[in-house]
This record gives structure tokens, sequence and C-alpha cells, in this order.
């Protein structure tokens, strides 16, 4: 049985930099995955949809295992779904590499990783730092770890742009891979002793917490509203570069694009985190959902140049992953931290169904059409949809019944 000093807070420096680094890692290699569209494709003669395809059963797989993923990080603590994660990563980045078939490189580029992915990234991290981190302190607390993920980005896109120009695809990805593994000794910074053995009594039930969530309207429409994030950051980060060629620039332009991204990104979730603690959460969140849509348009009705690419990129760097600490700090602050994870997983669901679409259809579409201009456009509209829907959105705490 688990004791009071056993379920004592880790340090909030600890989380925070044990957390920070494992996102860093899982979200760096992930967002350079674009980089990889052409190669792949060329060398294989596959279609642009086979590799789009790929990537958003990735993003549905990764959704779907989310909430199991985050319900053991809740009941048994991060550090053993963590390492369970950090194996699958690994794994799943030397099969891409080695699938010579569509069917292969969809098991391992989307199911295997997309579940690994669900275990090192943020409903996990977050519901550690909604553990550990107190309230006045979470919604800044969720910025740093978000910060980190994008400094990933910055840092890792460049990386694996010069891993594939100088090793090729297949030997860049055998490197991710055993970068993946990294994140087995990080998570050692995250494991709670009180919920290593899940031996702590739960004050509710599982299915007492969905019950309550998904009856609840400010639920439903947080959920709703974070379907177009998924849509949006997905289908840009993995078609820009793609579309950028297509247009004649370099490919270097895109490569900078990326980085430029993940860089502005640092600044914008942070800030994101430092709003949450002193606006209204909601109204950040339409903010967000809205100067998105601006800036898509402006940059679709702007002539296109290598510096047009690079203010489009920073703005909406900017806005790329802000979304998700208001969100997360949304769900702790109405439902409380002991199914965290798990009702983060759930949102973050309606995300990656959106990252799914966002990224099929902008293959489907473009084989078709030979155009990503439609998407372009659907995005547009779904930023509008997401700022509407955030504004009915409540922040108030659920009051429950005291336990007899």
């Amino acid at each position: 049985m688990s004791t009071a000093a056993d379920r004592r807070p880790l340090s909030m420096t600890q989380v925070l930099l044990c957390g920070a680094l494992i996102v860093t890692l899982s979200m760096g290699i992930r967002h350079g995955f674009g980089l990889w569209l052409q190669p792949i494709t060329m060398d294989r003669g596959w279609t642009r949809e086979t590799f789009s395809f790929a990537l958003a059963v990735q993003n549905i797989a990764w959704g779907a295992a989310g909430p199991f993923a985050g319900a053991l990080a809740d009941r048994f603590g991060a550090f053993r779904v963590l390492l369970v994660g950090a194996l699958l990563y690994a794994l799943g980045l030397v099969l891409m590499a080695l699938a010579t078939s569509g069917l292969a490189f969809t098991g391992a580029t989307g199911l295997l990783i997309g579940i690994a992915q669900s275990g090192t990234t943020y409903a996990v991290v977050y519901g550690v730092i909604g553990r550990n981190v107190a309230p006045e302190k979470r919604s800044w607390a969720m910025g740093v770890a978000a910060a980190a993920g994008s400094f990933g980005q910055f840092m890792m896109v460049p990386v694996e742009s010069w891993l594939i120009a100088t090793w090729g695809w297949q030997s860049a990805l055998f490197v991710l891979g055993c970068a993946a593994l990294a994140i087995m000794p990080l998570a050692l910074g995250l494991k709670e002793p009180g919920l290593a053995g899940g031996a702590a009594r739960p004050q509710q039930s599982i299915g007492a917490a969905l019950r309550e969530a998904f009856g609840h309207g400010s639920f439903r429409w947080l959920t709703a509203g974070y379907f177009v994030c998924g849509f949006q950051v997905v289908f840009i980060g993995v078609h820009m570069p793609s579309y950028l060629r297509d247009q004649g620039m370099d490919p270097s332009v895109a490569t900078t694009a990326l980085a430029l991204i993940g860089l502005f990104n640092v600044f914008g979730t942070y800030g994101a985190g430092v709003l949450g603690q002193r606006f209204p959460k909601r109204h950040i969140l339409s903010a967000i959902y809205l100067l998105r849509s601006a800036v898509i348009v402006i940059f679709l009705a702007a002539p296109l140049t290598p510096m047009s690419v690079y203010l489009f990129a920073a703005t909406m760097g900017v806005l790329w992953l802000s979304t998700v600490p208001p969100t997360n700090a949304i769900v702790a602050q109405v439902y409380g931290v002991q199914y965290m994870s798990m009702l983060g997983g759930v949102v973050f669901f309606s995300h990656q169904v959106g990252s799914f679409l966002g990224v099929w259809l902008g293959g489907w579409i473009y084989d078709r059409a030979g155009s990503y201009t439609p998407v372009w456009w659907i995005a547009v509209a779904l930023g509008i949809f997401a700022a509407l829907a955030n504004q009915p959105v409540r922040e108030t705490p659920l009051l429950r019944p005291a336990a007899a």
C-alpha cells in the first residue's frame, strides 16, 4: 500500500527537465517526416497518397491509443508507459526504413509509430505535470513542455534533412531509431513512486470519469475544436515541403520553413501557457484558430517567394502548438488531475482524427486535382469553425459529491 510519503510530489524542475527532453525527442522526430515523402516515394515508386495514408494511419493510431496509454499512465505511472513507447518508437523507425510494400510501410510508419507516440508525448507527460505542479503554475509548466516540443522541431528538422542528404533516407531512419531509445533513461525522472504499482485507491472510477466528461458540454466543444488543430498542423507539416517544391522552390526553403515553425512555436507555446494563467483559456484558443485562418489566406493571396514562405512559417509557428497548453490546462482545471492523461488522450483523439483527414486528404486531393489549393481553403474554413466552437467552453471546476 502506498503511503503519504510515497505520493509526495516530484521536484518541478526534475519533471519539467525530463518531460521537456522527452517531448523534444518524440515530437522532434515526427515533425520531420514530411522530408521523407519525396525520397521514399521516388525510391519505392509509390504515389504520394501511399505515403500520406501511412502517416494518416499513424495519426489516427496515436489518437486511438492515447486514452489507453493515458489510463495506464494515470493508474501505474508514466515511467512504464514511456519505456514501452520508446521501444516501439525505435522499432517502428527501423521497420519504416526496411518496408518494401505499401502495406508494410503503413504497418510500421502508421500503426507501430502511432502507438509509440501515444506513450511518449504530451498526454502522458502532462499527466505527470498535472499531478506534481501546483495549480497556479500548471498552465505555465505545460507551456514550457510544449515549447520543448517546438524546440525539438527546430533542432531536429535540419538534423534530419542533413542525415537524409548525407547518409540517405534509410540510414537516417536507423539513426533516429537509436535516438528514440534515449527516452528510456529520461523516463526515470518521471517515475512517481506512489503510482509505480498502482497501489493507490482511485477516488473515481474510469467509467465515471468518462461519463462525467462526455456529459459535459464544454468537454465536447473542446474536443471539436481540437479536431481542427490536428487537421491544420499535420497537413502543413507533411505536405508543405512538396507544395513548395511543386512551385519550383529549392528543398532548402522547405527545410528552413519547418525549422522556423519550430523555432517560433517555442515562443508561441510558452506565451500561450503564460497567458493561460491570466486570461480565459477559451478566448486564447479562439484567437489562435482565427489567426491561423487569416495567416493562411494571406499566404495564398501573396506572391510566393522564399521570404513570403519564411514569414508564413514564422507567423504560423507562433500559433502552431500554442493550442496545447490551454487545452490541457482546461482539462486539468475542470475535471481534475486524477485521470488527466486519459481525458487528455480522449481530447487528443479528436485532434488525431483531424490529423488523419488533413494528411490523407492532402495526398488524395493532390493525386486527383494536381493541386493542394482546395485543402488550404478547407483548413481556413475549419479554423473559423474552431474559433466559434471554443467560445461555449466553461472553465469552472466541476463540483462532485463528497465521498462517504
